[in-house]
């Protein structure tokens, strides 16, 4: 099983939630509190994805953080390099010096492609898409039946 860590989840749940309101400001504390993440993780993420690059901060009493770029242009890969660094499903393939196999693993040259291909399928994901309901549901759920649990989306 490959499992992101728990922070870069957060990232990404924390990006998502900053992308359903892409023009409004918003504090560490408002995040977490409309997130349910701690206060104390959610400003750790917002500083490390201001370092990326992918959201802005602004000091003050009206400050707070909005994301950089619009949603279709920031990708759930960039929010996991900026939380967790380099997408590796291995340790030898991100810290290749760490790994006493090195020069006769016969499954490290493989994970370089594997890495790529994953961190291409994270790359090929908004933070749009993340915000969109319907778009990685089974087409049978996205038909429109009107029920009691709420509305469907159509394909």
């Amino acid at each position: 099983m490959v499992i992101l860590s728990k922070l870069a989840d957060y990232g990404v749940i924390v990006a998502t939630h900053m992308a359903v309101f892409p023009d409004r400001q918003m504090t560490a504390a408002a995040v977490a509190e409309a997130t349910q993440l701690p206060q104390a993780t959610v400003a750790k993420l917002l500083k490390a994805m201001a370092h990326a690059g992918l959201v802005t901060a602004t000091r003050g009493a009206a400050g707070g953080y909005r994301l950089a770029r619009g949603a279709k242009s920031i990708s759930v890969a960039e929010v996991v390099a900026a939380i967790d660094g380099d997408i590796g499903l291995t340790q030898c393939s991100v810290h290749v010096d760490e790994c006493a196999r090195t020069t006769y693993c016969p499954t490290r040259p493989h994970w370089t492609a594997i890495n790529r291909a994953v961190g291409q399928a994270l790359a090929a994901v908004s933070l749009d898409a993340m915000i969109t309901p319907a778009v990685f549901a089974p087409r049978a759920a996205r038909t429109a039946t009107p029920e009691a649990d709420g509305p469907r989306y159509s394909a």
